[in-house]
């Protein structure tokens, strides 16, 4: 396989990242049009939201299992298609209840992703893929960009579904791309154990498989890891937009100027955090929980020393919170990468699946308790006590993870070894 060739396949993905976010979170910035088109109130339009996200939720292990049996590129290519028909739909969506029902549609392809990075593991080394994954991250943030800027540039000039109208469209053009450019890999074949065999058996995911999964230490204390880290993000992305105008009295513009900042500083973080990840991991199996655990608590530190600045001094306060999101984007591609160093080729998509459907948990229940706790105290007694209560139970998490890891990685790669001398023995006996 050509080195450029693999690099094509991540920036099609990240393409397909980087839309497909920009258009799931469009809808957004074009709450307030959809809700006049169809008159109904706050709670109607949050159980549109609330509904795509079960749905995507509920689908996360159909997807899993079917990318771990099947061709993940092809499937890819049907989520992608997917995605611009049910956002075509959902933009010719006559009335409220159509609305809902085509909107949640939506969700099919919102948890496809298990499979892009599954295939992902199959063209790049263990050494590189926290980079890699750390770039495909960065889509999310950016997205959020993309997204915004055409709410506010077309949404106003041509209504919210021709914008809709438009998202789709680019999702059946990069289902088409990555039908006819993306080829499938067979899955294993980058471990370094496999690096010079010819051909490479055919694994699939069956349910001894599976219940090795549900035995897998690291994997599960990295489930326990998303589960509180996203408390935070969901927090942050929720309420800090409300806070910066209601408790340190910023302009709308003053709170989007800070906002995109911190965007910005998400993204580097992503990229920053695979790569020290990455870098460590080559000394050390321990390397990518290290940087984690590290990253959840410099991103504590930071928040509380932000916090603390004068509502008067926004300079200060801008660059600090620069700072807290770079440490909180450092953990992300490092426990994502850390799955396929311990489970098998042929269970990722599935292990991946599995952890962001548990990840899901979190990330309902934390805006409202976030809420719940504003309205007892403030919104700032909310952020701290939420974010940093999970991030430091995500450094002890990521803690354990380094102590249980190298064993993981050793079966692993003991798995690998015997199936490489099987392999060459076949080789052998057939030549």
């Amino acid at each position: 396989m050509k080195s450029r060739y693999r690099w094509f396949v991540a920036f099609v993905f990240f393409l397909f990242l980087l839309l497909h976010q920009a258009d799931k979170l469009l809808i957004g910035p074009l709450t307030t049009s959809i809700m006049e088109d169809f008159h109904i109130d706050e709670a109607q339009m949050g159980a549109v939201s609330s509904l795509a996200i079960v749905v995507a939720s509920l689908l996360y292990p159909v997807w899993g299992y079917l990318y771990d049996r099947y061709a993940r590129a092809k499937l890819l290519a049907l989520a992608s298609f997917i995605w611009g028909s049910t956002t075509w739909l959902n933009a010719l969506a006559p009335t409220y209840p159509t609305f809902m029902m085509t909107r949640s549609s939506t969700g099919i392809d919102d948890s496809s992703y298990p499979g892009l990075y599954s295939l992902l593991a199959d063209y790049f080394s263990p050494r590189m893929r926290g980079k890699v994954y750390g770039a495909m991250q960065m889509s999310g943030p950016l997205g959020f960009m993309v997204g915004t800027v055409l709410a506010t540039t077309l949404g106003g000039a041509l209504g919210w579904r021709k914008v809709f109208f438009i998202t789709g469209s680019t999702g059946i053009i990069v289902a088409a791309v990555i039908l006819f450019t993306v080829r499938e890999r067979p899955r294993g074949s980058a471990e370094p154990e496999m690096e010079d065999l010819a051909e490479i058996g055919a694994y699939r995911i069956d349910w001894q498989a599976v219940r090795g999964l549900l035995r897998n230490r690291s994997l599960l204390l990295l489930m326990g890891q998303g589960f509180f880290g996203v408390f935070a993000w969901n927090v942050l992305i929720f309420w800090f937009f409300r806070y910066l105008e209601t408790e340190r009295g910023y302009t709308s513009g003053q709170a989007m100027t800070t906002m995109l900042v911190a965007i910005a500083a998400l993204s580097a973080g992503y990229l920053l955090g695979g790569n020290l990840g990455d870098a460590l991991f080559r000394r050390t199996p321990r390397g990518r929980a290290i940087v984690g655990g590290l990253g959840t608590l410099a991103a504590a530190a930071f928040l509380l020393i932000t916090m603390s600045v004068p509502a008067e001094n926004t300079a200060l306060f801008t660059v600090l919170l620069a700072f807290t999101g770079v440490t909180m984007s450092i953990t992300a591609p490092n426990a994502m990468a850390t799955v396929p160093d311990i489970t098998l080729p042929e269970t990722r998509s599935t292990a991946q699946a599995v952890r962001k459907l548990v990840e899901d948990g979190g990330a309902a229940l934390a805006p409202y308790l976030a809420g719940v706790i504003a309205m007892r105290s403030s919104l700032h007694v909310a952020i701290i006590a939420i974010c940093v209560s999970t991030w430091l139970a995500c450094a002890a998490l990521f803690g354990a993870v380094a102590y249980f890891v190298p064993d993981d990685v050793e079966a692993l790669r003991r798995t690998m070894r015997r199936r490489a001398r099987e392999l060459r023995r076949e080789g052998d006996d057939g030549g």
